[in-house]
């Protein structure tokens, strides 16, 4: 179990968010008894390696690191132009023009091959999963570098899948994390193409906790209560990400915290406008955008490429509503408080 092989206490994971979790903050989790975590889904294996040393630098603690496994998008040049023509106006708005061609701005780990081997130099306790399954011979090499393995998954077929791969290998993916559909930031479905029956974290850990895998329960969790509640539905720990934005050793710029901290935080949306997957956010002019438009919005991370490029435009004119700003439906139970005291405080909340 995870809980006793990482010696958590309490049982918290802190979410992988690319763009606002730092090895500050995954430290500060790591030594408040939590397990810490990066994501380097958005990095090469470069930035992965330095991000990794000063984490370890900081603490001896086991952590964890997240990776994206994500299909890797197929060339529609028509519909990345028509794309970027649709973004145009935005564009002008801000006094900037749009880019001329659009690519996938980073590489799916089912093929890094540089991160693949960055991993087995650095082992990290640790590593998760997102938007699917690595092959087979990438499970095995982490695995036989002692890594703990952890896949998110949406819903029980995901969750089959896992298992299966598990059962006819006899070795596999460790633990999974049920994303309820109330978590911040992307989903985790395997296939954005497919049917998403949106299920809550509620069901869908009891439905996964009946399973020969143990669960990690994430999606709308922000506090002690929402931890116990976890653990009551068979979960053996809880995963929190929107909890820890508003800390000091967050990425977040001064505007998404500012969101937050909000009306916003109470109508939180679900869109693919930024980055091409369904993510949920904080209402802003983009999540807005994005329900206006009709074209088509090009493969993840083929749309992110323009989603960023427009964000960049904005802020350089001090326009701060076309940011990612991820978060979850607990998002008005956010605290501003540092990453390893919000930690204990959730501790102190706990019944236990």
């Amino acid at each position: 179990m995870p809980a006793a092989r990482l010696n958590l206490s309490p049982p918290l994971v802190q979410a992988p968010m690319a763009g606002v979790s730092t090895p500050a903050m995954a430290a500060a989790v790591c030594e408040a008894g939590g397990l810490g975590s990066i994501a380097l889904g958005a990095s090469d294996a470069a930035g992965a390696a330095a991000m990794i040393a000063d984490l370890r630098a900081r603490t001896a603690r086991p952590f964890a690191v997240n990776l994206f496994v994500h299909a890797a998008p197929h060339d529609d040049a028509d519909r990345a132009a028509a794309w970027i023509d649709a973004l145009a106006p935005t564009f002008a708005e801000v006094d900037a023009v749009p880019p001329t061609a659009l690519r996938a701005i980073y590489p799916s780990f089912a093929e890094d091959d540089a991160m693949l081997a960055l991993l087995l130099a650095t082992r990290p306790a640790v590593v998760s999963f997102h938007f699917g399954l690595p092959g087979v011979d990438r499970i095995a090499a982490l695995r036989a570098a002692g890594c703990l393995l952890l896949a998110s998954v949406t819903s029980p077929a995901e969750a089959a899948a896992a298992r299966a791969a598990r059962a006819a290998r006899a070795a596999g993916i460790d633990v999974l994390v049920a994303q309820g559909i109330e978590a911040g930031g992307h989903r985790g479905v395997f296939d954005p193409a497919a049917r998403d029956d949106a299920l809550g974290t509620l069901a869908l850990v009891r439905l996964l906790a009946k399973g020969s895998l143990p669960v990690i329960a994430a999606g709308g969790i922000m506090d002690g209560a929402g931890v116990d509640a976890a653990l009551a539905l068979g979960a053996v720990a809880a995963q929190l990400g929107t909890a820890f934005i508003a800390c000091p050793e967050s990425a977040a710029d001064d505007a998404y915290r500012a969101a937050l901290m909000g009306p916003g935080a109470a109508h939180t949306v679900m869109t693919r406008a930024i980055s091409g997957r369904p993510a949920r956010c904080l209402p802003n002019r983009f999540t807005a955008l994005g329900e206006r438009l009709v074209a088509a919005v090009p493969a993840y991370p083929v749309a992110y490429d323009a989603g960023k490029a427009l964000n960049a435009a904005a802020k350089a004119v001090g326009e701060t509503g076309y940011g990612a700003q991820w978060a979850g439906q607990g998002a008005p139970l956010a605290r501003a408080m540092p990453a390893g005291d919000l930690v204990r405080v959730i501790a102190g909340e706990m019944r236990g």
